[in-house]
């Protein structure tokens, strides 16, 4: 019996992180060939990804350009997953989440009539601009997609409601195996700054903010927000690595450049980060991952979105929507720097994303849809 040629298709650096592990998962089923396209959406983010996990593609499109637009985007995937659909000849495609690729390559594959797997399935803040555009690439995935693979069991329910229900699994977040292989407690910094923080005698608070809805004004107040934790709180060390998007840097810069425990810096490949995040005391972010992945750690998170398609983190207490407002921000800040009980109550509270076995699950899920193997059972948090 021929191998599966199972296809990941993926560009970004959030997408790399959840899928590397799964893409080495499938390269030790002996009934699957597991197959790479990278699309580089993020040229410089995706590769340092690559590295940590030493993935080599099989296909890579290199579409980065300077300043690309969202149509831009889309439409070099689209072109670019012909070659690469042809050249492999995939019995399956497997995409991730909700950006760009994730749709053109969801829609690159129906066009070639190749079943979809979607990893992260089920995420929904049903506002189509909120988060912008993932919102609306995760629904149109939802319409293309053949296997579902959700992370948490709300998820499921949510496609459950929208009429989605053959292909369904609970699987927990691949970004939870992704730590196993990252995190380690004799890890040392490629960035010798980082070694250099004063762990020991300050909290270290990790920021993350780039989300194209949050351009403009509401990025301009979270950005004071910071300035005013960082001036108010001296025993403080805000880390920010600040995302590539000239939008971001510009405005990073002029509002946090010139105070002193404030430390601008470049992104940071996965395993930097993911150690950065183990060993810092709270994390501010409109990250997506960061939702997931620094609970998994213990670590309290506060949401710079007014929304988050991660309620289940919300209700399990190890997440707080701070919102865009400046005070808001500031406040809740404040609240988990200066009272115990608060703090511990957030991160003592139990991680519902996941048990390390999520890229197991969809491998035999994968196996199953094509009658080589038992349907996985559930993950339950």
């Amino acid at each position: 019996m021929e191998k599966l040629r199972i296809m990941s298709v993926f560009g970004t650096r959030p997408e790399a992180i959840k899928m590397a592990p799964l893409v080495r998962e499938l390269a030790g089923r002996a009934d699957i060939a597991s197959l790479c396209c990278v699309t580089a959406q993020h040229r410089q983010m995706l590769d340092s990804v690559l590295e940590v996990f030493s993935l080599t593609p099989d296909r890579d499109l290199d579409i980065m350009t300077p300043r690309q637009t969202l149509s831009t985007i889309t439409a070099k995937c689209l072109t670019g997953m012909d070659a690469a659909v042809e050249e492999l000849q995939p019995d399956m495609i497997l995409v991730h989440g909700d950006t760009s690729t994730t749709f053109a390559g969801a829609l690159s594959a129906f066009y070639h009539k190749v079943p979809v797997g979607h990893v992260e399935a089920g995420l929904r803040t049903y506002d189509k601009y909120s988060p912008y555009p993932e919102e609306m690439n995760r629904k149109l995935v939802t319409a293309i997609a053949d296997l579902y693979f959700c992370p948490t069991e709300n998820n499921r329910q949510n496609l459950l409601r929208e009429g989605v229900t053959e292909g369904l699994f609970v699987t927990g977040n691949t970004v939870i195996d992704a730590l196993q292989t990252t995190v380690r407690k004799d890890y040392v910094f490629a960035a010798d700054s980082l070694n250099r923080l004063p762990w020991d005698s300050k909290k270290i608070v990790l920021v993350t903010c780039h989300r194209r809805e949050n351009y403009g004004q509401p990025m301009e107040d979270i950005m004071t927000a910071l300035a005013d934790i960082a001036r108010t709180h001296r025993d403080v060390e805000l880390v920010y690595p600040v995302h590539l998007s000239p939008v971001v840097q510009e405005c990073a810069r002029r509002n946090l450049g010139d105070i002193e425990n404030v430390h601008l810096i470049a992104p940071l490949a996965a395993d930097e980060m993911h150690n950065l995040m183990a060993r810092c005391y709270l994390a501010l972010t409109d990250s997506g991952g960061l939702q997931e992945e620094a609970p998994a750690l213990g670590k309290p998170v506060l949401v710079l979105r007014r929304e988050t398609e991660r309620p289940e983190a919300v209700e399990a207490g190890t997440v707080k929507l701070a919102g865009v407002e400046r005070d808001a921000i500031a406040d809740m800040a404040h609240t988990l720097l200066t009272d115990s009980a608060a703090y511990q109550a957030m991160a003592r509270a139990v991680n519902p994303y996941g048990d390390g076995r999520a890229c197991r699950r969809i491998a035999d899920a994968i196996l199953w849809h094509f009658g080589r193997g038992d349907r996985p059972e559930d993950f339950r948090a």
